[in-house]
């Protein structure tokens, strides 16, 4: 049976229990009507016959926990939390899988007897795509992060577990990109993967086999600063942000002679972990990133 979208809510006394038999969940956010969660937790829904009812929930942005726990009470039993909220619901949570407290974010909050777990599904979003949709291995790969802000943090972690060779971390200002690689040393060793962080002159002169954009440049259709040499034929170059065109970031890549992707992918991917937190139930990605490609692709 398939989700509902319900109405977005902007006033948290006004959030409606589901309809008779239904699991209330939703995307929380500020802004929240772009939100395309409600269409991929639908289809989720559909195909695995959950009975599940899923809104938008528009918060006020200083009236998050209110939001939250008024969420709670009507019933709801989970979240998906987006802009500008991830560092508050990591600090609202009550337990936090190893993934998120690494990341120091939460995009997912699942509601039960023990309070409120955080999870953060971003990063394993990103390997899944990579590994599953665009069937590149990321055992043994060298890899290259551009950025060290909140998406790339929640990303460091899942690639480390897929056991890359290498690892460098790049970021303008160099000291972030240092304080990310010594807080994951020790899961790096544990990888047996070499991991670096610094400033744009640490890339390496040669191709990667996969470099990920993490950075807001592709918002203001800035490139990160990167050495041209990075970028090979064999090269995927990945960037987390999408769009009905590739980004700036894509476009210079291919200008590189690299393969790109868009990170439209990540987004159905961790939908669908989140999906599985919440259900105990893995739906299948494939046919709701195809859908959601076609949406992108049609003029509104």
């Amino acid at each position: 049976m398939s989700a509902t979208n319900g109405p977005s809510s902007s006033n948290a006394a006004s959030i409606a229990p589901a309809q008779a038999g239904y699991d209330l969940y939703a995307v929380i956010g500020n802004p929240i009507a772009h939100s395309k969660s409600p269409v991929i937790h639908a289809r989720f829904a559909e195909q695995t016959g959950e009975r599940i009812e899923y809104r938008s929930l528009l918060a006020p942005v200083d009236g998050f926990e209110d939001t939250v726990r008024a969420f709670v009470a009507a019933g709801g039993r989970g979240l998906n939390v987006t802009v500008p909220f991830k560092l508050q619901a990591y600090a609202l949570a009550d337990r936090l899988s190893p993934r998120a407290a690494a990341a120091g974010a939460v995009n997912t909050l699942r509601f039960d007897n023990d309070g409120i777990y955080g999870e953060n599904t971003d990063g394993i979003g990103l390997v899944t795509d990579i590994e599953t949709n665009l069937k590149v291995d990321l055992a043994g790969a060298r890899i290259l992060l551009l950025g060290a802000g909140g998406a790339a943090r929640g990303a460091v972690l899942p690639i480390l577990e897929r056991g890359p060779r290498l690892l460098t971390i790049v970021n303008r200002t160099a000291s972030k990109a240092e304080a990310l690689a010594q807080q994951f040393g020790q899961a790096a060793r544990e990888a047996g993967c070499a991991l670096s962080g610094g400033a744009p002159e640490a890339v390496e002169p040669a191709p990667y086999d996969v470099i990920v954009n993490a950075t807001a440049g592709s918002l203001t259709a800035e490139v990160p600063e990167c050495d041209p040499r990075a970028f090979g034929p064999n090269t995927l170059a990945y960037d987390m942000m999408y769009g009905a065109q590739p980004t700036v970031f894509m476009r210079h890549a291919r200008s590189l002679g690299a393969k790109t992707s868009d990170g439209l992918g990540m987004l159905v991917e961790q939908a669908a972990e989140s999906f599985r937190i919440w259900r105990g139930v893995s739906p299948a990605s494939a046919p709701v990133l195809a859908e959601l490609r076609a949406m992108l692709a049609t003029p509104a």
